[in-house]
């Protein structure tokens, strides 16, 4: 992870845009409705959603979920296809660098009572309007505002 990090940082550095990808976990409440789960950032103690660098060898679906599993200590399916896309500033130690931000839907079959970053992080489930509301982006804000989840894909 620090390699991949190390590497973003210096393509920062030269003025180029970065990459991140990024978990949105959601499940459906007893009522069917959607429910998205934030968490909260480790600096700053907003609310966003699971995210990180690329994993060598891994895919944006794969790293999407070990992310997810990392920062929020769910487990689950995520889906083939990209939900979408989104830039944000990310505070770097002496600058802001622009990322962009390729987004998974994951559907959460286990919450972990214990995770990695347990001690540094809440987790709220949340309706998605809620949701879309305390994102601080707004063009994640938008993507889970306007965010449909596809019939189950076959497995």
């Amino acid at each position: 992870m620090a390699t991949a990090k190390k590497k973003a940082v210096r393509r920062a550095k030269k003025g180029e845009r970065i990459r991140q990808v990024a978990a949105i976990p959601f499940r459906l409440s007893e009522g069917g409705n959607l429910e998205i789960l934030l968490v909260t950032s480790r600096t700053t103690r907003r609310f966003i959603v699971p995210k990180g660098w690329p994993m060598k060898g891994k895919s944006g679906r794969k790293a999407a979920a070990i992310e997810a599993q990392e920062e929020a200590g769910v487990l689950g399916k995520v889906l083939k296809q990209p939900a979408g896309t989104y830039s944000y500033w990310k505070r770097m130690a002496s600058r802001f660098v622009r990322v962009d931000v390729v987004v998974y839907l994951l559907e959460v079959t286990e919450e972990m009572a214990d995770w990695r970053e347990a001690a540094n992080r809440q987790r709220a489930w949340l309706p998605v309007a809620d949701a879309a509301l305390l994102i601080d982006e707004p063009e994640l804000s938008t993507l889970l505002r306007d965010l449909t989840v596809p019939a189950a894909e076959p497995a």
